[in-house]
């Protein structure tokens, strides 16, 4: 089936069409950067990371954009209490936030570009606006005039009389109407500043966003997303005054995910009860399980959030990483460099059962995909496959050694396995999970760790063969109550993990 996207313009499934195909321009909101990355910073760049390495897949070439807003009334308010500059201030929360979507394996951004590095296309935008009439400058700011736009409102669908009347703006004696958005602010003694025609001062929220995606995409690109927050005012803001200046369409498809929340209130750093930190998460969750968090509902639905559920996905997780632990015994391979296709093909079977099975797995995954980017039927269905992967592996024995006139049989089937592997490693690569091994634990304390059960196996092995089994089942069972799960292999080995 063709990609289809739900269009927040149009309130609808559209086929994708990008403007000049193959190539893709997608712009997505980032962060203003005064306070450290929380979980719901990630929500957006994990969802739109997996939207472009899908579109990359399917054989676009994508350029994507995400913004950092690096001065702002609250930057200037939290560099004050912190005794600190807006300048350090945002760097440091920066660089934070880098390091936040490293570990979440968010890369494909392309440009990141800064507020701060672009006020000549900001300033000069901004004069395009006032000499074509859509902006006027008073009392060292300038506004746009939502009067002068005819559709100011077809984003949200609201009324854009309600709209102009000022509700959820700002209001101020200097604009002309009460909707009116600022464009330039002037400046206050002490603030960050930069020239212009209109006077010292900064540039408004909605501005910047269109500035930079228009230096880095053009002025109509393919996708524009962001939190269903930001729909108004700050998006439809963007749009009214990109295609005033412009006199074309802005965005072909806007894009917005639901929104995080924790005991059903939205995350955000207005509500300091909701707020869970990425570096605290990130103590205690594996990567991959906060990933799998963020795609594991479709997109636009609201994701619930909480440690309850980060501990219900990490033990589904599990049953991948059990998964490769047996491949790598079956195989000698490791999962984590398996060579899969990262452009979508055909995926010959050869008549065989179990290889049509995994081919109808890979069909719902990207039937899933295809509409619009669900991401959550996608994953679903790979447990589906880990479970049909794991029954070949139990049916044919692949762990234990073959007779004589079933060695021929058991390579096949091995070889068969094989190639289901790597389509799931090919799948799971869509949707960034499992790139590699989780962490190895390093410190003296788990080597001390590794040692002891060592010799705590080897002590079990010797009661088995000593027909002692009841010793030997207490062992297990106490190890089992510290969270640490035996399992019992084929020719007489013992491994272990931590539950």
């Amino acid at each position: 089936m063709p990609l289809r996207v739900y269009n927040t313009l149009t309130q609808s499934k559209e086929d994708f069409a990008p403007i000049d195909a193959p190539k893709v321009g997608m712009y997505v909101c980032g962060p203003t950067v005064y306070s450290a990355s929380h979980i719901g910073h990630m929500v957006g760049p994990v969802i739109f990371d997996t939207v472009k390495r899908y579109l990359t897949y399917l054989g676009y070439k994508v350029t994507w954009v995400v913004n950092i807003t690096d001065v702002d009334d609250k930057l200037i308010v939290q560099a004050n209490k912190d005794g600190t500059s807006v300048k350090d201030l945002a760097e440091s929360v920066t660089a934070d936030y880098i390091r936040c979507l490293e570990a979440l394996n968010v890369t494909g951004i392309d440009h990141m570009p800064r507020a701060t590095d672009n006020i000549g296309q900001i300033v000069t935008m901004t004069e395009g606006l006032v000499k074509k009439g859509y902006a006027y400058a008073s009392g060292g700011d300038v506004y746009f005039d939502v009067s002068r736009d005819d559709d100011y409102g077809k984003l949200s669908h609201r009324d854009p009389e309600e709209l102009k009347s000022g509700a959820r703006i700002e209001p101020s004696a200097l604009k002309k109407h009460p909707g009116d958005f600022a464009l330039w602010k002037g400046s206050k003694p002490g603030e960050p500043a930069w020239e212009s025609p209109y006077g010292p001062g900064r540039p408004g929220w909605h501005i910047e966003c269109s500035a930079m995606s228009q230096r880095y995409l053009g002025p109509s690109f393919d996708i524009h997303g962001g939190g269903l927050d930001l729909v108004f005012p700050h998006h439809e803001n963007e749009l009214a005054q990109s295609e005033s200046h412009n006199a074309k369409p802005f965005v072909k498809y806007w894009m917005h995910n639901g929104l995080l929340t924790k005991n059903g209130r939205k995350i955000s750093k207005s509500d300091p009860d909701t707020i869970v930190l990425m570096k605290d998460l990130l103590e205690k969750f594996d990567p991959d399980v906060i990933r799998g968090l963020l795609l594991s509902s479709h997109y636009r639905s609201p994701i619930d959030f909480g440690n309850s559920r980060l501990e219900e996905i990490g033990r589904g997780l599990k049953a991948f990483r059990n998964l490769f632990e047996r491949f790598a015994r079956v195989s000698g391979l490791s999962f984590y460099t398996l060579a899969a296709p990262t452009k979508v093909g055909d995926f010959g079977t050869d008549g065989s059962d179990f290889l049509e099975q995994v081919a109808e797995h890979r069909r719902v995954f990207l039937d899933a995909m295809d509409d619009d980017f669900n991401t959550g039927a996608a994953l679903a269905e790979l447990y589906e496959l880990v479970r049909t992967l794991n029954r070949f592996a139990d049916q044919h024995g692949l762990e234990g050694a073959a007779r004589p006139d079933q060695a021929e049989p058991q390579a096949l089937a091995r070889d068969q396995w094989i190639l289901g592997m790597v389509v799931l490693r090919e799948l799971t690569l869509i949707l960034g999970l499992f790139e590699a091994p989780p962490a190895a634990a390093t410190s003296a304390n788990d080597a001390l760790a590794s040692e002891l059960m060592d010799l705590i196996l080897h002590l079990r092995a010797e009661l088995r063969k000593a027909k002692n089994f009841a010793l030997a089942d207490q062992i297990r069972d106490r190890l089992t109550a510290l969270r640490i799960v035996l399992e019992d292999r084929p020719g007489g080995q013992t491994t272990w993990k931590r539950d």
